[in-house]
């Protein structure tokens, strides 16, 4: 992007990208466990923590319950982390 800035859309897929990852490694899988869990390589689960490669609903929904986690409960987590007050 021109000059560095960034569009705010750009702060929540990071955000999404990362609780992604997050339930990846809360529930002690690796990319590759994720990966044969879900029918998918490691390079698959790779791409889209990385953010090269976005998710439909219904991939999401797969990934949480592989992880042990519900859809529900990750969108929460994402919308209580971007109703936080921002720090300056």
């Amino acid at each position: 992007m021109a000059g560095g800035t960034k569009k705010p859309w750009d702060r929540r897929r990071l955000r999404l990208q990362s609780l992604q990852r997050d339930i990846r490694t809360s529930a002690g899988l690796l990319q590759a466990d994720l990966g044969k869990r879900i029918g998918a390589d490691q390079s698959f689960v790779s791409r889209y923590e990385r953010g090269d490669r976005r998710l439909d609903l219904v991939d999401l929904e797969q990934i949480c319950g592989a992880c042990g986690i519900s859809l529900t409960a990750l969108v929460a987590a994402y919308k209580k982390d971007q109703a936080a007050p921002k720090r300056r």
